[in-house]
């Protein structure tokens, strides 16, 4: 497991370091550095993986990036360095740019010992960005074994991977959801639907193949109603599916990552994606999420301090807001045993009490 990341030269970081625990919460204003901190893990991630030894592409199925002079600290030495210490000790990664428009970077040294989601080990680490796929009428297959297989950072090989193991039990059979009961056989399939009716709405799902193609299909129905396609549902069942299937398919020990997990959810469903990312968390996955949503981190207090799900200790939230000039502030919050924030920044999940104090002044002076 990730201990903390140290992020040097990269983007509006000069020199940052951050605690992370089995859940890490991101959160804050847009543009403070929330996403440039899930990059400068991918960054090491794509160290360890490029297809050309020694190289770094900005611009990749993970992101976007640009050119080298759109990563670059204005502030700092041309050497990018993110160290991540881990139980498998520190692992540094020194990365240089050849040129200010160039569209990769040299990786000029890189760790030894390297922390286990970065071991090209499949499905050890699973990105998940804002920008999933949301209904649509048919998805990709991936070309590789099925071994090799993962949900696709936008989750686009979810139809794949249900058609293939739906049918069978969990891996890990620590992830049956802890309201299946003990007789539960903890079917892939069956605890997706599980979750996804808690989060978005009762649903049953189905996935297949059409004949002849590398071309794949999901299907969703109500319980006891007539199989519609995934055009037909609507976006929070197609959104949360990728999160809820990677947490379920993850190795231990793995690290699972997620840009806004509350997307397209009503506010009780985002209160459950809550819940289950911290379920997931105790289950021997880390997860580090991004989010802009008090009903999600109210789920993980719940998870945490009514239901016991996952011990105060092993979750952690950072703010992050503009310092001084092109410096971020990030604030580190932790919980307590019962569900409360050590601290409450300004500006972090605060609007509904501000609106709410507003609209009472506005009633108190009629």
């Amino acid at each position: 497991m990730l201990s903390s990341v140290r992020v040097l030269a990269f983007k509006r970081f000069t020199d940052r370091t951050f605690r992370l625990a089995p859940l890490t919460i991101l959160a804050g204003l847009n543009g403070a550095g929330k996403s440039s901190f899930v990059q400068s893990l991918l960054l090491a991630a794509e160290a360890e993986s490029s297809a050309v030894a020694g190289t770094i592409r900005l611009n990749d199925r993970s992101f976007e990036l640009g050119a080298a002079k759109d990563v670059q600290n204005w502030k700092s030495e041309d050497t990018i360095r993110i160290e991540l210490d881990s139980t498998e000790g520190l692992s540094t990664w020194v990365i240089q740019s050849p040129a200010e428009d160039s569209l990769y970077l040299n990786v000029i040294s890189k760790p030894t010992a390297v922390p286990f989601p970065f071991q090209r080990v499949s499905r050890a680490l699973t990105y998940l960005c804002a920008e999933r796929l949301g209904p649509r009428a048919h998805l990709p297959a991936d070309p590789v074994p099925f071994s090799e297989l993962q949900v696709g950072v936008r989750g686009e090989y979810c139809a794949q991977i249900i058609a293939t193991i739906g049918s069978q039990p969990l891996q890990h059979s620590d992830r049956v959801r802890p309201t299946s009961g003990e007789s539960s056989v903890g079917l892939l399939k069956y605890e997706i639907e599980g979750w996804l009716s808690a989060i978005a709405r009762p649903v049953e799902i189905d996935a297949g193949w059409f004949p002849d193609s590398g071309v794949t299909a999901l299907k969703f129905r109500s319980p006891g109603g007539d199989w519609v396609r995934a055009t037909n549902m609507g976006f929070g069942v197609s959104y949360a599916l990728p999160v809820v299937l990677a947490g379920l398919i993850a190795e231990r020990g793995g690290l699972l990552i997620v840009e806004n997990p509350e997307a397209h959810l009503h506010p009780a469903g985002q209160s459950q994606m809550g819940r289950f990312l911290a379920w997931i968390a105790s289950c021997g996955v880390q997860v580090v999420l991004e989010t802009h949503s008090d009903h999600l981190l109210n789920g993980i207090r719940l998870a945490i301090g009514a239901e016991k799900l996952l011990p105060y200790c092993d979750a952690v939230a950072h703010y992050f807001a503009d310092g001084d000039g092109d410096e971020v502030a990030v604030d580190e919050l932790t919980f307590t045993s019962v569900g409360g924030i050590s601290h409450w920044p300004k500006g972090f999940f605060d609007q509904y009490q501000l609106d709410v104090a507003t609209l009472g002044r506005i009633r108190r002076q009629r």
